[in-house]
């Protein structure tokens, strides 16, 4: 089992930025993909960006190009650097772990809140 503590969130405005990071303990040598979903209010949970241990990436469309993730695995840290923020980005951001193997994410973190005022 991986434990993930994610942080890095807050109350921003319209075109800030903020980094988010999300640090993997436990059985970490299982870790493969990790990605980044977030959750507005009275939406489902959506895949955002997520990057393999080879750091082959992936994006959705609608943070393509402002959100850059990147992963430290001496320090089993994924980063979500989040640029041009717009209100619409406002959410919970979780980080997830899909172990080698698996098609699905199975590890979670608690989640951080990113608020963006207009």
């Amino acid at each position: 089992q991986v434990q993930l503590v994610e942080s890095g969130g807050g109350l921003v405005q319209a075109g800030d930025s903020l980094r988010l990071s999300c640090a993997a303990s436990g059985r970490t040598e299982i870790n493969f993909r990790m990605g980044w979903f977030r959750q507005a209010p009275g939406k489902e949970r959506e895949l955002i960006a997520s990057i393999d241990n080879l750091g082959f990436k992936y994006y959705a469309d609608v943070v393509k190009g402002r959100f850059t993730i990147s992963r430290d695995n001496a320090k089993n840290t994924v980063y979500l650097q989040l640029n041009s923020l717009k209100p619409e980005d406002t959410a919970v951001y979780y980080c997830a772990v899909r172990p080698a193997g698996q098609t699905k994410y199975n590890s979670w973190g608690q989640g951080t809140q990113v608020t963006v005022s207009s």
